[in-house]
């Protein structure tokens, strides 16, 4: 049998999924590809790697969170696509399909990006070249997805901006702001495994891409035909304009606006380890941390930028292992804190000093609260905040984060939004505001402004008298943002907020936990846990599915032998934030337990899981309550968590 008909039998024989075989058909038929793919099918298709077959082909890869992400090396690596190996061990070639990341997909998402800002602007009536800002990170691939999209960019007629090398995922939002681009991309996969990598898509706000641009990029995207892809894949970047080190002063600019009181980290500078767990972290954090005043140890073994992270088993700050090496280090070194920020520095992770002198690791939940009490504080102190707080100052946060937050900022007289997971959609809300300040402004005063060129004391004058002032936002997977010159979580910012607020805790003689303790008896302890659940590839998209589904369609009464109270469905209850702006639809359900706590379930929109946030609280009126306080709490939660994972694994089945 020739390479089709295999394929055909295999999938008559139940091996090949049919989706799979209709995709791989028109892939090994074809007669304008690269010799190479066609010898990668055939080499899968004779060793009879079936499941690796189904799982690159049996879907188109699609936009999830502002982008696409997923494996760009297989499972199971053909001959012709291991090639060469690089000095880094990235193979010569991406794997082949139609769900993998590789050449192919990259040029069909930024053709329809291309044809969606050129309609854009076309509508706006603007005379612009659409221009593009691409920043990358350190993984298999990147530097080469990077050329060859701005090099695609270009021969579509565009204006292609990209750096000289790494760099952050938050600096790629505040340079589409920067050089008034039409839209950016950063090629990462954040925190994945190293096999994986992403493509995550900015519109001219500098936020990821919501509706409708997201639904207008897709259609574009999914109306490229594989035959159009054939003349972009030789990459030229002789029309690209390529970005130095001049371009990063502006963003480390911004990054020093975080520090509220210079002096205090200049008067009791923090001892901290830093790690970027081998990714871009350290590119514009170290020299301005620096600058400002602290004492910065880094990590020797994890500096060099690396996309395999061979220090570490995941490069994911939440993950306790990946800040083994450095706690370690802080521990040799007599450090104060440990901080480490995921490859594309857009997350960060901390581990602190208790009162004992013990390292130990904070949430991400508890960092945010910490973080957001703190700045809620000093810019009452600094005068940019009223001392009672004001309606329009707000703290945003996600459904699925601590509502320790809320509670701080209630207490502070701030207004909490909470928003779908992503912060794609704090950044909707910070373009929303902006805009609405400007027409009351220009209503009320008739004037008009340029609004990222006001310093912050102006900006907060204009947000608090004429739409919302930004105070903070987080979520709980380590993601922190408190400037809406940048429209996504940013780490390189948060280490800068984190290292002020150990200043400030050293002038004090406080510990962290000592700091968290008092937040405690003032709102009552709060405990949060997650579960992951992973299923990989078309099986396991399959049993994700089914969970959700199943929560529609068979409601559950009980966990834990505790009652549920309610279940609100997003993707079918009309549900409006403390706006009164609609929640878009998601498939994402939230669950109120009979005795007060609650749970949320979603399944992830960059790895192949399905996550539950499980909230717990209960009253404190005395520290030394607290101890058996948290024995209890950990009691019912981990009966909860028990509970809720073995009727997930019972959902997937069905």
């Amino acid at each position: 049998m020739n390479l089709i008909e295999t394929i055909e039998s295999a999938g008559a024989d139940g091996f090949l999924l049919q989706s799979a075989v209709s995709n791989l058909k028109i892939w090994a038929s074809s007669d304008f590809l690269p010799e190479w793919v066609v010898a990668s099918i055939n080499e899968l298709v004779q060793k009879e790697q079936w499941e690796e077959l189904n799982d690159r082909f049996y879907q188109n890869m699609t936009f999830g969170t502002g982008g696409i992400r997923g494996r760009t090396i297989g499972k199971f690596s053909t001959s012709v696509e291991h090639g060469a190996l690089t000095a880094m061990g990235t193979p010569e070639h991406a794997a082949v399909g139609t769900n993998v990341l590789n050449d192919f997909n990259l040029i069909k998402v930024i053709i329809g990006l291309y044809r969606y800002a050129k309609f854009h602007l076309e509508t706006c009536e603007s005379i612009d070249q659409p221009r593009i800002v691409i920043a990358h990170d350190v993984r298999h691939f990147s530097r080469h997805f990077c050329e060859l999209a701005a090099s695609t960019w270009t021969k579509l007629g565009g204006q292609a901006l990209i750096f000289d090398g790494p760099r952050s995922t938050p600096q790629l939002s505040f340079s589409v702001r920067q050089f008034k681009a039409t839209c950016g991309a950063v090629i990462t996969a954040s925190h994945n495994p190293p096999h994986d990598n992403g493509f995550k898509a900015y519109f001219q706000d500098g936020a990821q891409v919501i509706s409708p641009h997201a639904e207008g990029i897709v259609d574009l995207v999914n109306d490229v035909v594989l035959e159009e892809l054939t003349e972009y894949l030789d990459a030229d970047i002789s029309g690209v304009i390529i970005l130095g080190e001049d371009a990063d002063k502006a963003y480390i600019s911004m990054l020093s606006e975080m520090v509220v009181d210079s002096d205090l980290i200049k008067e009791h500078s923090p001892k901290v380890v830093f790690s970027p767990i081998h990714g871009c972290g350290a590119i514009s954090i170290v020299p301005l941390l620096k600058r400002l005043g602290v004492e910065v140890i880094e990590v020797p073994e994890q500096m060099k930028l690396d996309g395999r992270f061979p220090t570490v088993q995941s490069p994911n700050p939440e993950n306790a292992e990946a800040l083994k090496v450095a706690i370690a280090k802080a521990n040799e070194v007599g450090a104060d804190v440990v901080i480490a920020t995921d490859p594309d520095a857009d997350r960060m992770g901390v581990a602190v000093r208790d009162g004992r002198g013990d390292m130990v690791l904070l949430s991400g939940n508890q960092t945010g609260t910490i973080l957001s009490e703190y700045r809620i504080s000093t810019l009452k102190e600094a005068g940019i905040l009223p001392e009672d707080g004001s309606e329009n100052a707000v703290l945003i946060k996600t459904f699925v984060t601590t509502p320790m937050q809320e509670a701080v900022a209630t207490w502070h007289g701030l207004r909490t939004i909470n928003t779908l997971t992503g912060f794609k959609w704090m950044g909707a809300k910070l373009a929303s505001y902006e805009e609405n300040m400007k027409i009351q402004l220009f209503e009320k005063e008739g004037m008009a402004i340029d609004y990222d060129a006001c310093d912050v004391w102006t900006k907060a004058e204009l947000m608090l008298d004429y739409s919302n002032y930004f105070v903070f936002g987080s979520e709980e997977s380590y993601g922190y943002l408190a400037s809406d010159r940048v429209r996504d979580k940013d780490a390189n910012a948060a280490v800068v907020m984190f290292c002020e607020l150990a200043a400030y805790l050293k002038s004090q003689e406080m510990s962290f936990s000592d700091y968290l303790n008092a937040l405690y008896l003032q709102h009552g302890y709060y405990e949060e846990k997650t579960i992951n659940i992973y299923y990989e590839g078309a099986v396991g998209s399959r049993r994700i599915k089914n969970i959700i589904d199943s929560y529609r369609n068979d409601i559950p009464k009980s966990f834990g032998g505790i009652e549920v109270r309610s279940l609100t469905d997003f993707g079918k209850d009309e549900i409006f934030d403390a706006d009164g702006e609609r929640i878009p639809p998601q498939e994402f359900y939230f669950l109120e337990l009979n005795n007060g706590y609650s749970f949320a379930l979603r399944a992830s929109g960059t790895e192949p899981k399905i996550k539950f946030y499980v909230f717990g609280h209960s009253d404190l009126d005395d520290l030394e309550k607290l101890d058996d306080v948290k024995a209890a709490a950990s009691e019912v939660m981990q009966s909860l968590l028990t509970d809720i994972e073995a009727d997930a694994r019972r959902r997937a089945c069905c």
